[in-house]
């Protein structure tokens, strides 16, 4: 979004500079993940000698435009551990979805209600254990196709989801729960996504409170699987956004609070920044 307001979509050209592609008639990220080859698109517009804009001139908005947000749980060994070492109540559901045919497909968020790259997400007020979960974001173009990938923040009430499997919707989707950026790479293959590496940093008052990273190749089940279950008896006419698990889960002894600063990074993409607030 420009200083005086108009949303305008960008192509980033460098660190610190983006295309603007008002001119050659894009009006919506959309319409690029629908095209047949969204890369050689982006080549073609970034041939075209569209103006420059600083970076720091522009708020970047978050690149969930019409897409509904859902999400694939239990996809790294790590994080079926963690879910079953919530509860033993839950366990054993935990471990038999590792390994079934069928994975664990969640509804997310509403579009409308994605976080920017920038803005805060939101911990539960009434919860007592909050976290993070970076995860690499499958963005999908409505035949079903995975056309980009984003960066994702699928926060979590690890209490709330603990106590009862039924709970997972509360647990999961609530104001500010979902955060995507800080834009869409495309043109990259599965063999290629799978060489990146996510990385969480959080810090608070400047200290930093966690770290981890593992490798997106520690996903599971493959892209095409999840995009497959995806779509199955589903109609997306705007396409969909798609979060595919974490790897990456902070231990029992840590919760979010209000005023830390959560960063996201996933090489080949970019980084994800906010900040938490409770809701």
């Amino acid at each position: 979004m420009t200083a005086d307001n108009q949303v305008r979509i960008g192509l980033a050209k460098s660190d610190d500079a983006l295309l603007d592609l008002t001119d050659a008639g894009v009006e919506s990220i959309t319409s690029i993940l629908e095209n047949a080859d969204p890369k050689q698109r982006l080549t073609d517009l970034n041939e075209q000698g569209m103006p420059e804009v600083a970076k720091d001139d522009v708020t970047l908005l978050s690149p969930i435009e019409v897409q509904e947000v859902w999400a694939a749980g239990v996809t790294y060994l790590r994080s079926k551990d963690a879910r079953m070492e919530e509860s033993d109540f839950s366990a054993t559901a935990y471990d038999r979805v590792y390994d079934a045919p069928r994975p664990e497909i969640f509804f997310k968020s509403l579009p409308e209600k994605v976080v920017a790259c920038g803005e805060p997400v939101g911990i539960r007020a009434d919860a007592k254990w909050n976290v993070p979960e970076p995860e690499l974001v499958l963005m999908m173009n409505s035949r079903g196709n995975i056309a980009g990938y984003a960066v994702g923040n699928d926060m979590s009430s690890r209490d709330i989801e603990g106590e009862n499997l039924l709970y997972l919707p509360q647990a999961k989707v609530y104001h500010r729960s979902c955060a995507i950026g800080p834009w869409i790479t495309v043109g990259a293959s599965e063999e290629e996504a799978r060489q990146w590496e996510i990385s969480l940093k959080i810090q608070r008052g400047g200290e930093v409170m966690f770290e981890g990273n593992v490798s997106v190749n520690q996903i599971k089940r493959s892209f095409s699987e999840l995009a497959d279950y995806m779509n199955r008896s589903q109609a997306f006419p705007f396409g969909s956004a798609l979060l595919t698990g974490t790897g990456i889960v902070p231990g029992d002894d840590f919760t979010l609070e209000e005023g830390d600063h959560i960063a996201i990074h996933i090489s080949g993409i970019g980084c994800l920044l906010n900040s938490v607030v409770r809701v």
